[in-house]
């Protein structure tokens, strides 16, 4: 249920934070009406809030494989809601930055007890 729970929380706050810095964007730079960056700022505060329900303690771990869901989920927003047609390698680097997300958040111990 952790991996699940895990992998929810990061869905569910890249769509907070993708869609609420999209919602900025709009306003700022598609010149929509202002109230619409508003909203962008409160989805942008879910995306903290959902960030620190994150099973590990740790605010550096959790972010940094953030990251690669960022990543991910920025193009596929741009695929779905922009009609942006991403390169080979934005596929290939979104990738590595998933596997790399992965290895973050997914490893034993969660890295924690690492002697490094």
């Amino acid at each position: 249920m952790t991996t699940a729970r895990i992998a929810i929380l990061f869905v569910l706050a890249a769509i907070a934070e993708i869609g609420g810095a999209w919602l900025v964007w709009q306003a700022v730079r598609e010149a929509r009406p202002w109230w619409i960056a508003g909203l962008g700022v409160l989805a942008l505060g879910a995306y903290g809030f959902l960030a620190a329900m994150q099973p590990d303690a740790n605010f550096g771990r959790v972010l940094a494989a953030y990251g690669g869901v960022f990543i991910a989920g920025s193009l596929a927003w741009g695929v779905i809601v922009d009609g942006f047609t991403p390169t080979t390698w934005d596929v290939v680097g979104a990738s590595v930055a998933l596997v790399g997300a992965a290895i973050i958040i997914l490893a034993p111990g969660g890295g924690a007890s690492d002697p490094a």
